[in-house]
């Protein structure tokens, strides 16, 4: 599978295989260095996605998530290392960054060839996403969970061989949050990109992801596989100890059942 070298434009080609064994990697880090001033944010991180996989990225603000899904989607450069990625790769952010003067069908279709079949393919967008009655209507009109909807179909109707979600369910409320969580899941599994998801809620990490890491001073503090299978429940007991696994690498202890999670230690803003 050929690959675009990120920040560059070079074309590469990303070498088969994954640490999970079996897939072909679709992202391929290796010594990954990114600087700020006199700060390492990423110091010689590697990684792999493996075509398919859905991995969760959790860690304290600040720590460079952020700054890595922008590398990968070639919004932000790097300082050091390889990074290869696929050609065809789309973000989702944490506004849905839909354009006020379009229609809804219009930004799903956004940047791609005009014509019948386009406008076919974004109601067919639309209606993944439980839409289709909105094409016609305005950005202004739509609730945040709408919205949000909107930008997901935008991402997927190009196909994406990496998916790339930068906390894009942080400003919704609770319910309409667990709703995203089911139809970004069951979106995912069925197109089968390559998805990383930059995320500071656990349970959402748990609930969504293939693969949880946890960065910290600039590499991976934490990397393991998943293993409940879908639909997964938080009361399950594999998935509170994962919890408080992931809790205890981000520096928060289990506070009594009574209270909730207490900090150890500040965590940086």
């Amino acid at each position: 599978m050929s690959g675009t070298l990120a920040g560059t434009g070079r074309q590469q080609h990303s070498a088969p295989g994954d640490p999970a064994g079996g897939s072909r990697a679709a992202v391929r880090i290796r010594g990954l260095r990114r600087t700020f001033g006199i700060r390492d944010v990423l110091d010689g991180l590697d990684l792999d996605i493996a075509q398919g996989e859905f991995l969760a990225l959790l860690g304290a603000s600040g720590t460079g998530k952020t700054t890595l899904l922008r590398i990968l989607g070639a919004l932000d450069r790097h300082d050091a290392g390889t990074v290869l990625v696929p050609e065809t790769r789309t973000v989702v952010f944490q506004e849905p960054r839909l354009v006020p003067s379009k229609k809804v069908l219009a930004n799903v279709t956004v940047a791609l060839p005009r014509g019948a079949d386009t406008r076919e393919t974004g109601r067919r967008a639309l209606a993944e996403v439980g839409l289709d009655r909105h094409a016609d209507a305005w950005p202004a009109t739509l609730s945040g969970g709408e919205a949000q909807r909107v930008a997901l179909a935008r991402a997927l109707i190009r196909e994406p061989e990496l998916l790339l979600l930068d906390e894009p369910f942080a400003a919704l409320d609770a319910l309409t949050r667990l709703r995203m969580h089911d139809l970004v899941g069951e979106l995912c599994r069925r197109h089968r990109p390559a998805v990383l998801l930059v995320t500071h809620d656990v349970d959402e990490a748990i609930r969504l992801a293939d693969r949880v890491a946890v960065l910290r001073d600039g590499r991976l503090a934490t990397d393991e596989r998943i293993a409940i299978g879908h639909p997964r429940d938080s009361a399950d007991p594999r998935f509170a100890a994962l919890r408080t696994r992931l809790l205890t690498e981000l520096g928060v202890h289990r506070a009594p059942a009574d209270h909730a999670p207490t900090p150890a230690k500040e965590l940086p803003a």
